[in-house]
């Protein structure tokens, strides 16, 4: 494949039975295939997508001794501001070129889930920037919703299969600001190679060039998003669970070309994550004599802990 599908979520939310199969089937394929799709008919609107912008470049063009206030401490960078260069990519010594912040879940009747989730960080300087943030999580967790509503129907699950596991989950939305580049960066990118840990991730501003996917041959193929739309792709989580069978592809986020050099990009993906305590043990209907169990059982919070070590933001 060496471009990336483009579905409508309004087809499967619609009371049409024949567009809602038709939908669940694209996705479904697609998710075999390269794991990457755009998604038209998402719950954001275009109001609330440039506020969200608005507000991201604001906090990034603060000082950076005022934005290092907000850099947290031991947790793993769950919340709050993650400075320049600190993550890198799993293998990869080079800190990616980039800067980010993270929103977490804003947990509903459950004290547990409360007390075991760092605190979101309040941003003093711009009265705005966390209310627009939370509204933005929570348009992007129920298109999420749908979008694994569909993934249940294709893997023959009840519809509902995943709803109990990512409500109230421990999902991130992280605005990344990739600065611009201003000298001859030796082996580090904006974002190197790599595939992503959680469920499903949701993507605004993948509407320039510059990610990049792999696909089934080794190759690497641009993925570009229409202004009404969300780059969408699977994480390793339901990779695992699913044996395999939906893909967590790797994907990279290039440099510009040297004349862009003095630009900024901005992205911010979603990473729909399940509760610490969903088992990511592969799906019994996911194992034949041709798919054999690849995976050992694990939890979701396990396997996170453990990703989060290999890309530099938990020390042991």
């Amino acid at each position: 494949m060496n471009s990336i599908p483009s579905v409508d979520l309004r087809d499967f939310i619609s009371n049409d039975p024949i567009k809602k199969k038709q939908f669940v089937d694209q996705i479904g394929r697609a998710y075999e295939d390269i794991g990457f799709v755009a998604l038209k008919g998402h719950f954001l609107n275009e109001q609330l997508e440039t506020d969200l912008y608005s507000e991201i470049k604001h906090f990034f063009d603060l000082p950076q001794e005022k934005k290092d206030t907000y850099e947290i401490e031991g947790i793993g960078g769950q919340r709050g501001y993650t400075s320049f260069g600190k993550e890198h990519a799993k293998g990869k010594k080079e800190g990616d070129l980039k800067e980010f912040w993270h929103f977490g879940q804003y947990v509903e009747n459950d004290a547990k889930l409360e007390a075991e989730y760092p605190k979101n960080v309040m941003v003093s300087e711009l009265p705005k920037f966390n209310t627009v943030g939370e509204e933005a999580y929570k348009m992007l967790e129920k298109t999420a919703k749908y979008v694994l509503r569909a993934l249940a129907l294709y893997l023959d699950l009840e519809e509902t299969y995943f709803d109990a596991y990512i409500k109230n989950g421990n999902s991130i939305l992280r605005p990344i600001h990739y600065p611009p580049i201003t000298s001859e960066p030796k082996a580090a990118v904006r974002a190197a190679a790599h595939g992503d840990i959680n469920l499903i991730t949701l993507l605004m501003g993948a509407q320039g060039r510059g990610l990049q996917v792999q696909n089934n041959d080794g190759e690497w193929i641009d993925a570009i998003a229409q202004p009404d739309e969300l780059m969408i792709n699977v994480g390793d989580m339901l990779s695992r669970h699913t044996n395999n069978k939906l893909k967590s592809t790797i994907h990279r986020v290039i440099n510009p070309p040297k004349e862009l050099w003095g630009t900024s990009r901005y992205s911010i993906p979603f990473f729909m994550h399940p509760i610490s305590d969903m088992k990511l043990n592969v799906l019994e209907n996911c194992i034949d004599d041709n798919h054999p169990k690849q995976f050992d059982d694990i939890t979701a919070g396990d396997y996170l802990y453990e990703r989060l070590v290999e890309l530099g933001l938990i020390k042991k």
